[in-house]
C-alpha cells in the first residue's frame, strides 16, 4: 500500500475506541466522489483532507449501529472537503473578505535563514516585540537580521510569543521535537472501563439527519483546529457552547468562520464563581474539547485527567500544537508555525525563500481527527468504554511528511502539478449579528442530504453559561 492510500485510511488511528477490524475490512472508496487531486504538489494534502474526512464518517457509523439509528449513506466529495479547508478564503461578510494576516506575520529573513513569526493576536503581537527589545514594528527587519533564526525562536518563544524557525525536514525528524511528535498515533486514546453515563438523553433524540441530536459538547479552543470541529459536531446536532475569556477574545472574523452553529459564551476562570459554574456545565457535558496548553488547563483543574477524575462518564478531546511529549509539549504553537519547523515550509519554497500549503491543513486535519475521535468515544461510551483522545498539529505534520514522493530538493515546478480544478460549493445566510455572509457548507452528506448549518454565528461571546433544553 502506497502513502497515498494510507492517508485515504486514516480511520485506521479510530481501531482502539471502535473496536473494529483493520483498515482493508469492509471499507471501499465510495464513501467520496470527485477528483483525487486539486491542489496539487509535493505532499498528499488531498489525501490528509479526504483521510480526515474519511474518518469523521467511520466513527460516525460506527455509533449508528452501536445505537440502532439508520443513518443511511454517509459521504463527502473532492469539492465539499477542498470547501471546508479553505473556509476563511471563501468567507464574506457583507461581501467582504475576511482580514486573514497582521502586518508582523509571515516568513521573515535572518542572519543565518528564515523564521515564521505569528503575531495575529495583539498579545503575541506585543510579546513578539518585547522579545526582540522593540517597542513599535519600526526595525523589526533590522534585529531580525542581526539574529540567527533559532536565535529568534528560542528569544521568542522564552516571551510566550510565537516563532519557528524554518528546518528542513531532515532537521526536524533529527530534533527531539520532531522525534516526539512522530513517535505518536495520529489520535492517541487513552481508554479506561470507567462509568458511562447511564441512559443518555442523546439517544432517543437523535436522527438520521442530526445524529448527535442531545449531545452536549463544551468547547475550550479556539482558532482553526478545535473550533472547525465542533463547528461540524454542531451541525450534525450537537449543543455546543464555546468558551472564551474575556481578557483575550477571539479574532472576529476568526469567529464567524468557525461558529456557525454553535454558541458563544465568555467566562473568566480567574473568577471563582464562574469556574465553578464551568465546572458544573462540564460534569454535564458528553464532551470537553480542549485546546489550551496544558499548564494553563491544569491551573484551573481543566485538563484531561483532572476533568476524567471528577467526571469519570466524559469524554475529553485534546489538541496542542507539538504533542504532548517531547521538550515543546507546553510552546505555543500554530499551523504555519508548524509547517515551518516541520519541513513543510521549505519543500513548498521556492528558490530561496519558504512557502506554505495551499491551506491550513494541519489545522483542519487535526480538527477532523478531533471529531472523529469525539463520535469514537461516544460510541465507545455505549459499552462501557470511556477516556479520552489528543491530537497535535505537529503529529499530523508527520503523517502528511510521509506521503512526499519527489526528492527532497525544495519544489520548483507549478503548485498545480497533477491537480484538477473542483468548483467549491457556496452558502449565503443573512446573520442578525454581522449581516449576508457567504461561506461554504459541512464537509459531509448525512442520510443522502448535503449538511447544513442549522444557524449562522451568534453574536460573540453572548450565550449564557447554561446548556439547552430540549
Amino acid at each position: 500500500m502506497g502513502q497515498t492510500t494510507d492517508l485515504l485510511t486514516l480511520r485506521r488511528f479510530l481501531a482502539p475506541a471502535l473496536e473494529e477490524p483493520g483498515p482493508e475490512s469492509g471499507w471501499s472508496e465510495t464513501w467520496w466522489n470527485g477528483p483525487r487531486r486539486w491542489w496539487g504538489g509535493p505532499l498528499d494534502v488531498e489525501g490528509l483532507a479526504l483521510g480526515s474526512v474519511g474518518a469523521v464518517i467511520a466513527a460516525l457509523e460506527s455509533l449508528a449501529r452501536v445505537r440502532g439509528l439508520r443513518l443511511g449513506d454517509v459521504s463527502t466529495s473532492s469539492a465539499l472537503v477542498h470547501g471546508s479547508f479553505s473556509s476563511i478564503a471563501h468567507l464574506r461578510i457583507e461581501g467582504a473578505p475576511p482580514d486573514v494576516w497582521a502586518p508582523l506575520s509571515g516568513f521573515h529573513a535572518t542572519r543565518d535563514g528564515w523564521v515564521r513569526l505569528h503575531a495575529n493576536y495583539p498579545h503575541h503581537a506585543e510579546r513578539l516585540l518585547a522579545a526582540l527589545g522593540l517597542a513599535t514594528a519600526e526595525g523589526l527587519d533590522e534585529a531580525l537580521r542581526e539574529r540567527s533564526a533559532l536565535d529568534v525562536e528560542r528569544e521568542v518563544q522564552a516571551a510566550r510569543g510565537v516563532a519557528g524557525a524554518v528546518r528542513t525536514p531532515e532537521e526536524w525528524a533529527a530534533s527531539a521535537m520532531g522525534a516526539a511528535a512522530a513517535s505518536r498515533p495520529w489520535i492517541d486514546f487513552t481508554l479506561d472501563g470507567g462509568a458511562p453515563r447511564p441512559a443518555s438523553e442523546a439517544v432517543p433524540l437523535a436522527s438520521a439527519a442530526q445524529p448527535l441530536a442531545g449531545v452536549r459538547i463544551l468547547d475550550f479552543t479556539r482558532v482553526i483546529a478545535g473550533p472547525s470541529a465542533t463547528r461540524l459536531l454542531a451541525a450534525l446536532g450537537a449543543d455546543v457552547l464555546r468558551i472564551d475569556p474575556p481578557q483575550l477574545p477571539e479574532l472576529l472574523d476568526q469567529h464567524i468562520d468557525t461558529d456557525f452553529a454553535k454558541r458563544s459564551a465568555l467566562a473568566d476562570l480567574r473568577e471563582p464563581e464562574q469556574l465553578a459554574r464551568v465546572r458544573e456545565l462540564a460534569a454535564d457535558a458528553d464532551v470537553v474539547f480542549l485546546g489550551y496548553r496544558q499548564s494553563g488547563l491544569e491551573r484551573f483543574g481543566l485538563d484531561p485527567v483532572s476533568l476524567r477524575a471528577d467526571v469519570p462518564h466524559l469524554a475529553v478531546v485534546s489538541l496542542n500544537a507539538w504533542g504532548r511529549e517531547g521538550p515543546w509539549a507546553d510552546v505555543r504553537g500554530f499551523d504555519s508555525i508548524v509547517q515551518a519547523t516541520s519541513g513543510i515550509a521549505s519543500i513548498y519554497g521556492s528558490g530561496e525563500r519558504p512557502g506554505a500549503l495551499p491551506v491550513q491543513a494541519l489545522d483542519h486535519a487535526t480538527g477532523m481527527g478531533m471529531a472523529a475521535a469525539a463520535v469514537a468515544l461516544l460510541a465507545a461510551g455505549e459499552r462501557g468504554v470511556t477516556g479520552s483522545a489528543h491530537l497535535s498539529l505537529a503529529t499530523t505534520a508527520a503523517r502528511l511528511l510521509g506521503s512526499r514522493t519527489e526528492s527532497p530538493e525544495p519544489r520548483t515546478e507549478s503548485p498545480e502539478q497533477s491537480a484538477t480544478a473542483v468548483e467549491v460549493p457556496l452558502r449565503q445566510s443573512q446573520s442578525g449579528a454581522y449581516g449576508l455572509l457567504d461561506f461554504t457548507p459541512p464537509p459531509l452528506r448525512v442520510a443522502g442530504a448535503q449538511l447544513e448549518y442549522p444557524h449562522p454565528p451568534e453574536l460573540y461571546g453572548t450565550a449564557d453559561l447554561r446548556w439547552r433544553t430540549a
